[in-house]
């Protein structure tokens, strides 16, 4: 039988409709309370009253994964990405005291393999499911021309729930507030046009073994997803002992810290109280980069910042360490003098280490 015209123009609506059928127990896996329907309609619905809240203030973002996807798309390693793409929308919620309830993902590509593309939303999925969101529909683009050979690109978006008294603004950040640091993975997904020149600096590829990290490739270390920290982070903050979060991100910490402090306040960190990742060591002696631009580029092994009252820092980590998350001290609030830095960094050099 004739194919029809609009796969000639390559455009393949089968392929599309095998893809949902793939997916759909994958889908399935992030149901939750709250939840309207299943995949196929024109568009999702999404009940807040049953997920639990009597007023809520609804909180959205939405990102995508930038050129780390080029890397995945490289190395074809395709499990991950996903993940990266819920932790980037889904930590921004968060920080706001707001529960992701749902996630939408749009995927686009110039010709439609049915197998990546199942690889790529089978980690959404997964990523949905470690942040306690539902997976309620998304849109698959396939469109010639638009995308070379192999290549796609990721957006996803998510809204959340807080109540409306619960809200995290950050406002009642004062002078002798602990700052808590909790681990990120690596590079998480920030950087990446900067990290691939770098690859190609050192003249290494991704199944080149890393230097700094025994049994592990470049590619293993460089696609590891970025974390997701909500889980632990609701029960924080239902401990009342937050007081304000940033998601480290795009900026580093020298940008993003800032978003969630007064203005009369600023951060003195201590590079030394905190571990981080081989590959920064490595990126900072390979891009011959200074202190301040590491701080203000990645997140120097830090993907989430916490502020806490400091009769409460014990019983914070506490929670968190019950949870499966590590916190670490890694400086205070203070106050601010007029126009000075609100992340004051002390022993910086060990950012390049």
């Amino acid at each position: 039988m004739k194919q029809s015209a609009y796969k000639d123009a390559g455009v393949d609506i089968d392929a599309g409709a095998e893809l949902v059928e793939r997916i759909k127990p994958a889908v399935k896996k992030t149901a939750r309370s709250g939840m309207m329907g299943g995949l196929g309609g024109f568009g999702a619905f999404f009940d807040p009253k049953a997920a639990g809240f009597k007023d809520p203030i609804l909180v959205s973002s939405t990102d995508g994964v930038g050129t780390k996807i080029k890397i995945a798309i490289d190395a074809k390693r395709h499990e991950t990405i996903g993940i990266d793409l819920v932790a980037m929308c889904v930590n921004d919620l968060i920080v706001q005291g707001a529960e992701p309830l749902f996630f939408l993902d749009y995927f686009a590509t110039g010709k439609l393999e049915v197998g990546v593309a199942q690889q790529v939303i089978e980690g959404i999925a997964k990523g949905c499911e470690l942040a306690g969101c539902a997976l309620i529909g998304g849109e698959t683009a396939e469109m010639p021309g638009m995308y070379a050979a192999g290549d796609y690109d990721l957006a996803g978006f998510t809204v959340g729930a807080v109540e409306r008294d619960e809200v995290l603004t950050g406002d009642n950040i004062k002078e002798g507030d602990i700052v808590l640091g909790l681990p990120s993975s690596g590079v998480h997904s920030n950087g990446y046009s900067l990290v691939r020149k770098l690859v190609e600096k050192a003249g290494v590829n991704y199944e080149t073994p890393a230097p700094f990290e025994a049994g592990k490739t470049m590619g293993d270390v460089l696609l590891a997803p970025t974390r997701i920290y909500v889980k632990p982070m609701l029960k924080a903050i239902k401990s009342g002992s937050v007081k304000g979060m940033a998601h480290i991100t795009g900026g580093g910490l020298s940008e993003n810290i800032p978003r969630v402090l007064p203005s009369n306040v600023a951060v003195r960190l201590d590079a030394k109280n905190w571990t981080r990742p081989g590959i920064f060591g490595w990126m900072a002696q390979t891009g011959k980069m200074e202190a301040a631009d590491m701080a203000r580029t990645f997140n120097c092994g830090l993907g989430l910042v916490v502020i806490v009252d400091a009769n409460k820092v014990d019983d914070t980590i506490a929670v968190l360490k019950a949870e499966g998350e590590s916190a670490q001290k890694i400086g205070r609030v203070e106050t601010r003098d007029d126009d000075a830095a609100q992340v004051i960094i002390d022993n910086q050099d060990a950012l390049l280490q």
